[in-house]
C-alpha cells in the first residue's frame, strides 16, 4: 500500500487491508480470453462437424478435420490474442513516452488539462489547485494520473500477451474437443452428429450461463443465445452440405 497507506488513520488502514485481500475470481482480461476461445472453440469445430456429417463421410474422417481444426484455431486465435495484447501495450508505451515529454516540455499546458479533469468531476478550483501543485512536484505521479484520467490508460501486464495467446488456445482446445468427443466413441456419423449435437448444445448452454454469470449479463439469457448462435452455425454447415453433395 506505500507510504501514503501508513500515513491514513487506523480504520482507513484496515479497509484498505481487506480490499486487497479479497479474493477474485480472475481479472477481467483472462474472463474475456476464455470467453473468447471456447466461444469460438464450441461453435466452429461443431459446425464443421455437423457440415462434414451432412456430406456423409466417415467418423474417422470428421474426427481428423476436426482435430486438423482445432489446432490450426487454436495457434490462430492464440496469435491473434498475442498480436492484440502486444499492440495495447506498445500503444501504451507510446503514448507513456508521449506524455513524459509533455510534462517537461509544456508543464503549463498539462497543469491545465489536470485542472480539467478534475473539475469535470465536480471539484472547485481552490480544491484542485493543490492537487495540480502536488503532482508538479512529482513528475512520475503526474505522468501516471494523466494516463489513467487523461487517456483511460492502465499500464499494462507484461507477461499479459503471452498470457492471453495460451488462455484462447488452450480455451479453444478445451472447446473444440466437445463437440468432437462423440465421432471418438460412435463409428457411424450419423450416430456421432447427434451426440455431438446433444453433448455441444448441453455445453453451450452450460458456458452461456457461466458467461452470463461473470459477465454480469442475465446468466438463463446468455445460455439460451450462446446455444442458439451455436445450433444456428451447425445447422447451416449441415444443410449447405447436404445442398452441395456430390
Amino acid at each position: 500500500m506505500g507510504e501514503a497507506a501508513a500515513s491514513l488513520d487506523p480504520e482507513k488502514q484496515r479497509l484498505l487491508i481487506q480490499h486487497h485481500e479479497e479474493k477474485h475470481f480472475m481479472s477481467s482480461e483472462v474472463v474475456r480470453d476464455i470467453i473468447i476461445g471456447v466461444s469460438d472453440g464450441l461453435t466452429v469445430p461443431f459446425a464443421l462437424a455437423a457440415g462434414l456429417s451432412g456430406a456423409n463421410v466417415t467418423s474417422s474422417i470428421i474426427l481428423i478435420a476436426g482435430i486438423a481444426e482445432v489446432a490450426a484455431g487454436a495457434i490462430s486465435m492464440g496469435l491473434g490474442g498475442y498480436l492484440a495484447a502486444k499492440s495495447e501495450a506498445d500503444h501504451y508505451m507510446r503514448e507513456l513516452k508521449r506524455e513524459q515529454e509533455e510534462v517537461i516540455e509544456v508543464p503549463d499546458t498539462e497543469a491545465a488539462e489536470v485542472a480539467d479533469i478534475l473539475a469535470q468531476y465536480g471539484v472547485e478550483a481552490h480544491e484542485y489547485e493543490p492537487v495540480v501543485a502536488a503532482l508538479r512536484r512529482n513528475p512520475e505521479a503526474w505522468v501516471d494520473f494523466m494516463m489513467k484520467f487523461e487517456l483511460g490508460l492502465e499500464k499494462p501486464d507484461p507477461q499479459r500477451a503471452v498470457i492471453s495467446a495460451m488462455t484462447i488456445a488452450v480455451s479453444y482446445i478445451i472447446g473444440g474437443l466437445v463437440p468432437l468427443s462423440p465421432y471418438m466413441v460412435f463409428e457411424a456419423a450419423e450416430d456421432g452428429v447427434v451426440a455431438s449435437v446433444i453433448v455441444t448444445i448441453i455445453a453451450l448452454l452450460v458456458f452461456g450461463f457461466a458467461k452470463g454469470h461473470f459477465t454480469g449479463n442475465r446468466p438463463i439469457m446468455s445460455a439460451l443465445q450462446t446455444a442458439f448462435i451455436g445450433a444456428i452455425a451447425s445447422a447451416a454447415a449441415f444443410l449447405i452440405a447436404k445442398a452441395f453433395r456430390v
